[in-house]
């Protein structure tokens, strides 16, 4: 509740934490909340590092336009958990097509840009220079197929359009889905 996220659900706090009633079993993982409750764009700005808050690029405006992928079912409820989320380290410097074989035959699931944004508002300390990921399970689809754009979040280094202000906050952006990166890694949780 200390982020206010009820109140960007337009929510009374009472009325958020019943969303959570059905999860009172869980024993662990990471809480989501489901991007229809509270769109990607909009927790963007609770994520912080170093006293700065989070930011989304300016060319992707349309990041709450991104959707799962094909296939991949997430819970319809509000609030739900993922569980044994990795950042994907060991794959630093693949492409996200790469990654996604790799990821499906360990029997895991790549991360959409909600469950990121979400998992370090828990984690913060996930966010480390040179260890960032990509949550490739968002792509938007277009009349021609996917857009080649895959969300990523890490840390901004205050140059270009981001601005100086920006230096060392967290960045919501994207990358090419055939590109590679030394230090972007492919966040995923257990399936």
């Amino acid at each position: 509740m200390s982020l206010g996220v009820h109140t960007l659900a337009e929510l009374s706090e009472h009325e958020f934490r019943a969303l959570g009633a059905p999860l009172a079993n869980e024993s662990s993982g990471t809480l989501v909340v489901h991007p229809s409750l509270v769109p990607p764009s909009r927790m963007t700005p609770l994520l912080r590092r170093e006293d700065k808050p989070g930011f989304v690029v300016v060319d992707m405006d349309d990041l709450d336009t991104f959707e799962p992928l094909e296939g991949l079912a997430i819970p319809a409820c509000s609030l739900y958990t993922i569980h044994d989320v990795e950042r994907g380290d060991d794959m630093l410097n693949w492409s996200p097509e790469e990654a996604l074989v790799r990821i499906t035959e360990r029997g895991r699931r790549p991360l959409t840009i909600a469950e990121g944004i979400c998992w370090l508002l828990q984690q913060p300390s996930q966010l480390e220079p040179n260890r960032c990921f990509m949550t490739i399970a968002s792509r938007k689809r277009g009349s021609k197929g996917l857009d080649s754009r895959t969300p990523a979040i890490w840390i901004s280094n205050g140059t270009g359009r981001d601005g100086e202000a920006s230096r060392g906050a967290p960045k919501v952006g994207w990358c090419w889905a055939r590109n590679r990166h030394p230090w972007l890694g492919f966040a995923s949780a257990a399936k």
